[in-house]
């Protein structure tokens, strides 16, 4: 795996204050994609279990994966007795056990394109539900954005991370759905979007932009400048829009 998707272990305990969680209503909808009950779940790149506990209490059993020894410790510490464990990235999962769901909750963008899909359909049952969920967190104020993104210019040209395919960001159809469009062992592909604004303080807003890749993989004294540099700029609090882009396929009975 790449720098930046090994950055975070450091920054766990800060991924788990200041990332926001998942909403009721992304459970809602991929239940409501499967039709039936999803019984078990795998997780790729769980992080500190965010989505790990929204479905786990709900009564699936969920086996979280996850490449980083810092941030399975933190999830552990967060995540219900049910949830089984496994420091593994993507492609080290071996073929054995089969779910009714696996989902990646903003960690997708990390695997390895190549085999990607024919390594997720080995751990689905047929009938199974793939599921990707994220979506940057943005100050929903422009002004503030772009004073924000002059703050930062210095240090960082953008903190965003791009489309993996290149997928540009007017297509009405987004990265990973391109891809599932594209995949012999997949059919039924969806993409939905469940609104949120949040408010945050404005140490809350540094605190969260000190868990993105782009700013950990900086040296520490251009790290300190930069966050410097963004504090001052901002109002006491802030309004972002943390959208939760679902993206959702079944795996085809037949490839």
């Amino acid at each position: 795996m790449s720098g930046r998707a090994l950055s975070f272990g450091v920054m766990a305990e800060a991924y788990e204050r200041f990332r926001p969680g998942y909403p009721v209503e992304l459970f809602d909808v991929v239940m409501a994609y499967a039709g039936q009950p999803v019984r078990t779940a795998l997780e790729i790149g769980a992080g500190t279990g965010k989505a790990t506990r929204l479905l786990a209490r709900r009564g699936v059993t969920v086996t979280a994966t996850e490449p980083d020894a810092g941030m399975l410790a933190e999830l552990r510490k967060h995540v219900p007795t049910s949830v089984r464990t496994e420091q593994a990235s993507f492609e080290e999962l071996r073929p054995g056990e089969r779910y009714g769901l696996v989902y990646a909750a903003a960690a997708l963008h990390w695997t390895k394109p190549a085999g990607r899909w024919s390594r997720m359909a080995a751990l689905l049952e047929p009938g199974g539900v793939f599921a990707s969920f994220g979506g940057p967190v943005q100050l929903a104020d422009p002004a503030v954005r772009e004073a924000v993104r002059a703050a930062r210019a210095p240090f960082l040209e953008s903190d965003d991370v791009p489309s993996p395919d290149g997928t540009p960001p007017e297509e009405d159809m987004q990265w990973p759905g391109t891809e599932l469009q594209r995949s012999e062992w997949f059919t039924g592909v969806q993409q939905s979007v469940i609104e949120r604004r949040l408010t945050m303080s404005a140490r809350d807003y540094v605190g969260h932009l000190s868990t993105i890749s782009a700013y950990l993989v900086l040296p520490p004294p251009a790290q300190e400048q930069v966050f410097s540099q963004i504090a001052q700029v901002l109002p006491e609090t802030v309004e972002i829009s943390a959208d939760v882009i679902v993206h959702l396929a079944r795996r085809r009975y037949e490839p």
